[in-house]
């Protein structure tokens, strides 16, 4: 576990991981979010493909796409899940951004999402639902740490407006 994280206005660190999607932005199986420089990102962490939060968030993403798209917005989807379960999620709600794998959590590491849970007085470490919007130089320009499933992408999209993103 660790207690980094990725604060605003600090560069949002690089990685490379394996993943699904798009070949504008995924190249040879990939997404490195350096290459991605010029292109205001949004980086969202969730917990577990196709479990109903993360569902209605991907739908969300998914329901402001276009938007997205027209605006040059590239959305990258992250959890610990393996490629395989990306591709039948994506497939199964038509879900047209890349989800990236990070299977050994590193990246969620890095980035200070992969925390301690508690679920019925359970306690595990997973990925929490949290959000990073990267600018076209590569700076956290806004995190969410408390995500709401539902209408995160408005939400996402109106902070992208008024930051003039």
């Amino acid at each position: 576990m660790s207690d980094t994280q990725v604060k605003e206005q600090q560069p949002a660190p690089d990685f490379t991981l394996p993943a699904i999607g798009s070949d504008d932005v995924v190249k040879n199986g990939q997404v490195q979010l350096s290459a991605l420089r010029n292109h205001v990102t949004v980086l969202y962490f969730y917990p577990k493909d196709d479990t109903p939060g993360c569902t209605a968030e991907a739908c969300s993403f998914r329901d402001a796409n276009h938007e997205m798209q027209k605006r040059g917005i590239v959305v990258l989807g992250v959890s610990a899940d393996d490629l395989a379960s990306h591709q039948q999620f994506a497939e199964k709600y038509g879900l047209p951004f890349p989800l990236l794998a990070d299977t050994d959590t590193t990246v969620s590491q890095l980035y200070g999402v992969w925390k301690e849970k508690n679920m019925y007085g359970k306690k595990y470490l997973g990925v929490n639902r949290e959000t990073f919007l990267i600018d076209k130089e590569g700076i956290v320009r806004k995190a969410w740490s408390k995500v709401k499933a539902d209408g995160h992408a408005q939400e996402v999209l109106d902070t992208i407006e008024s930051l003039g993103l």
